[in-house]
């Protein structure tokens, strides 16, 4: 009886260390889920694309009531982390702007095309979403200015190189925030407004303004 007992017993205290011995591998092997910020708090490449909502701001007392016109951006930027939770981001866009309005003779429309280049502190508020603040530069590529009168559409096209009389370079500000979908992939949405005007002797032909434009889209992060 007491070697039965004791080899009960033995058997009891193998099948204990060999349990003890199977689980404890699994429970090392298992992984801490990363945190969302360490994910994206890390220098990236983002390709980007997105939509314009774009208006003018009227000043100089050249008053006429204006509606939104849309276009889309693109292009590439780089984030640069700094110190938790602060990055800087540096960007290059093609981005389309202008406005419609209407006149006692017909519709007319004017797009305006610019590389914008905004360099902005971005803020890792908590994981998942940034704030954006900062100025941008943006060039005039070209600008077409476009009146329909119902039977008829005319449409004149001014290059950068032209005397047209607008500025080729403006300072702007932009805020925004953006939300990390995921380690790759945020979805932005921005406020841009001319800091200075397009142009600054302006008349009812080319009236003084300020461009005002909301942007939304996506960035792809490598």
């Amino acid at each position: 009886m007491k070697k039965l007992f004791f080899s009960a017993f033995a058997l009891l205290l193998i099948v204990q260390a060999a349990s003890a011995q199977y689980y404890r591998p699994h429970y090392r092997a298992r992984k801490v889920p990363t945190k969302t910020y360490d994910n994206n708090f890390r220098p990236t490449f983002t390709l980007i694309g997105g939509m314009n909502i774009s208006n003018i701001i009227q000043s100089s007392g050249y008053n006429f009531n204006t509606r939104t016109k849309l276009g889309v951006n693109a292009g590439l930027g780089f984030d640069l982390p700094v110190s938790y939770p602060l990055s800087i981001t540096i960007e290059g866009l093609y981005s389309q702007k202008g406005y419609t309005t209407l006149t006692p003779g017909g519709e007319y429309s004017q797009r305006t095309d610019y590389i914008d280049v905004p360099l902005l502190l971005k803020f890792h508020v908590v994981p998942g979403f940034n704030l954006l603040l900062g100025p941008q530069a943006s060039f005039l590529v070209s600008t077409r200015n476009t009146f329909d009168n119902g039977i008829d559409q005319t449409t004149r096209l001014n290059y950068n190189n032209s005397t047209d009389g607008y500025n080729k370079a403006l300072i702007t500000g932009v805020a925004g925030v953006s939300f990390d979908l995921s380690r790759n992939v945020e979805l932005r949405g921005r406020y841009n407004i001319d800091l200075t005007r397009n142009n600054e002797n302006g008349n009812t032909a080319v009236p003084p303004y300020r461009n005002s434009v909301f942007q939304v889209g996506l960035g792809i992060k490598f």
